[in-house]
């Protein structure tokens, strides 16, 4: 216990060094670049009210996933409904301070009229699904479908940021113009037709996007919230401490581990870069890192959260119902991609802290190992739910609820974390709040996925991309990877992926890339969007924490997350490295040669092995990394040969230095 105080002293004097640590600083790096802490502030009894809205929605969702069969125009639009009510009851329409108790008289009409615009949907469910067959829907509807759709976009501006709305608003201009210049139709018959499609039918707002929240991610998101109140993530912190505190340059090998785990958890860029951060980052610059170098560890590694198994983020759940493939077989396919990303961060963390010298902690100021082992137990609710997702035995909800379940009984085995009926409200009251975001991404990505659908969209970018790249794959995932990047700059994972999905991955998998290698490219460079320049959210909250120039810390991620800009392109040129059609030994030989491809990758990014390297040197290292990255044999044995010859000429050439 003594050591564990001093863990917590150590940290509270790094906080106090500089001011910037303290919990409203954090708070202030949150409210500006993570749009869900923009959330509006209510106080007594309002607060219990709201929060009360917000816990019955957490109690209906796990209710309607688990229990009722209704028909899709009466779940998915009363999804909507309750998303609307608690979204604009917690965002309101302007970032930044407001005052307490205050939503605004035009906030509670927007509200009861999107609601009422989706509860009419719910209420005519059945007369709508036998009129839709003959779009016999009436004048007065097509508003109603309009106030709907407005009342969800100001929703999404509030909850999730401008850019994809103009993207979404965009698709929308080019299906107004299909209908009236393609499909020769006046305004008023092409306003009329684009409604329908994207309010009334299952191919709009309502269509996989937004059905995959409500059938699964909302569940997991509530899991989430009730994992947090165990304290996993102080676990995490601590036993990513004792695995790797007290060696070089330990704090930003701490920052890699526990922001790898406690990503899995929370499923965003930047609340995770900004909570770790608070700790890691300023236990890494009083080891001596520089601060653009400490925050785009963070950053780098908290991005990662989202491609690591077993919760990868929303995207990974909508994958398996676009690949249409059990989540479990996407959790197995993700593990090595996964593992040489964080591998990749980890080296070059190593190989700077040998450059410039660095030592750890001392091992007296970190936690004891033998009191992480007292409370492995926190770690039941995820082994649990990996089986029970693995198995195959249960729906991947009951999975969820079970988890939930069991994340509530351990809790109980410590008194500081123990789920007391008010924590336990407090837990559905967060869950609830975390899928504001994620349902209104979904929503908009429904709104784009509908006018490609209207407008037969992705059979013209597919004539389009594969005419510019003249049939050649390699240009064709180039320009994939900048339509990804691009469109991700400022867009939720979740909504990026949903579009290129729907766009990009049809033309890859055209070209002969398989399924599943298509979607884990476009999944990846939408998630690596947080952390590239010009907009790299997650690596800016890391700088403002750092108190680092904001570009500089964002080369410096982009340059740490090497592998996730190399990997995507090994396994859609050779799919053998998410397991498609390899056997036992196959497996074994890709694992191990990639875990020392990554490593020679690494070594080049950095210029750092036994002593600095020349360009010429960190161009080999490069060049036999990536040999062994790709799968085969000839070049495998290229790659280790030219790896085992740089090594040994930087060992002999270092050793020969510090002789003389």
């Amino acid at each position: 216990m003594a050591k564990d105080k001093n863990v917590q002293q150590e940290i509270a004097a790094h906080r106090a060094e500089e001011h910037f640590f303290d919990q409203s600083a954090v708070d202030e790096v949150m409210k500006k670049y993570d749009r869900e802490s923009n959330t509006r502030v209510w106080e007594g009894w309002q607060k219990w009210a709201v929060n009360i809205v917000l816990a019955a929605f957490s109690c209906f969702s796990i209710y309607v996933t688990l229990f009722a069969t209704w028909l899709d125009l009466i779940r998915y639009p009363s999804f909507l409904a309750c998303i609307i009510v608690i979204g604009y009851l917690n965002f309101p329409a302007k970032k930044g301070a407001h005052k307490p108790n205050s939503m605004p008289w035009y906030d509670w009409l927007l509200m009861v009229l999107g609601a009422a615009a989706f509860f009419y949907v719910v209420v005519n469910a059945q007369s709508l699904t036998v009129r839709l067959g003959t779009l016999n829907i009436k004048s007065y509807e097509i508003v109603i479908g309009i106030i709907g759709i407005i009342a969800l976009a100001e929703l999404c501006r509030r909850s999730v940021g401008l850019p994809i709305l103009c993207v979404a608003s965009a698709f929308l201009l080019y299906a107004l113009y299909y209908y009236c210049f393609s499909r020769n139709m006046g305004a008023a018959r092409a306003i009329r037709q684009v409604t329908i499609g994207l309010f009334y039918q299952t191919t709009g707002v309502l269509t996989t996007p937004v059905q995959v929240c409500a059938k699964f991610i909302v569940v997991f998101i509530i899991f989430g919230a009730f994992l947090e109140r165990t304290g996993i993530s102080d676990f995490f912190i601590n036993l990513a401490n004792c695995l790797a505190g007290s060696s070089s340059g330990g704090p930003a090998k701490v920052a890699v581990i526990s922001s790898a785990l406690c990503g899995m958890v929370s499923g965003s860029s930047v609340g995770n870069t900004v909570t770790t951060g608070s700790v890691t980052i300023p236990m890494m610059k009083k080891t001596g890192y520089k601060g653009e170098f400490a925050g785009a560890v963070e950053a780098a590694a908290s991005t990662g959260g989202q491609i690591m198994p077993p919760i990868m983020g929303a995207a990974a759940f909508l994958m398996a119902e676009y690949v249409g493939v059990p989540y479990s077989d996407i959790i197995v396919r993700a593990i090595l991609p996964a593992v040489l990303y964080f591998l990749g961060i980890f080296i070059c963390v190593h190989l700077e802290a040998r450059k410039l010298g660095l030592r750890g902690i001392p091992r007296e100021e970190l936690p004891r190992f033998s009191h992480l082992v007292g409370k492995i137990y926190l770690l039941l609710p995820l082994v649990a739910l990996v089986y029970l997702v693995s198995s195959g035995r249960r729906t991947m909800a009951y999975s969820a609820a079970i988890s939930i379940v069991i994340a509530i009984v351990v809790s109980l085995f410590n008194k500081d974390t123990r789920m007391t009926p008010a924590v336990f409200f407090d837990a559905l009251a967060a869950g609830a709040k975390s899928c504001i975001t994620v349902a209104a991404a979904c929503g908009m990505a429904g709104v784009i996925a509908g006018c490609i659908n209207m407008t037969g969209l992705a059979s013209k970018l597919i004539t389009g991309i594969v005419s510019i790249s003249g049939g050649r794959v390699i240009i064709a995932l180039l320009l994939t990877m900048l339509c990804c990047i691009v469109l991700g700059m400022g867009v939720p994972t979740t909504a990026n992926y949903c579009i290129m999905a729907s766009t990009c991955a049809p033309i890859l998998i055209q070209m002969g890339i398989p399924q599943m290698a298509a979607h884990f490219f476009v999944f990846y460079f939408g998630i690596v969007a947080d952390i590239t320049p010009p907009v790299a959210l997650a690596a800016y909250a890391g700088s403002a924490i750092a108190k680092s120039p904001p570009m500089k810390t964002a080369f410096n991620a982009t340059k740490l997350a090497i592998a996730a800009f190399v990997v995507p392109y090994i396994f859609a040129l050779n799919p053998a490295m998410l397991l498609i059609d390899t056997t036992v030994l196959e497996v074994v030989q890709i694992v191990i040669t990639s875990l020392f491809g990554i490593f020679g990758v690494a070594a080049a990014m950095n210029g750092f092995l036994f002593k600095k390297a020349n360009w010429l040197v960190r161009a080999l290292l490069c060049a036999g990394g990536l040999m062994m990255l790709y799968p085969g044999n000839l070049t495998d044995f290229v790659g280790i040969a030219l790896l085992l010859v740089l090594l040994a000429w930087q060992y002999f050439g270092a050793k020969k230095a510090n002789a003389a």
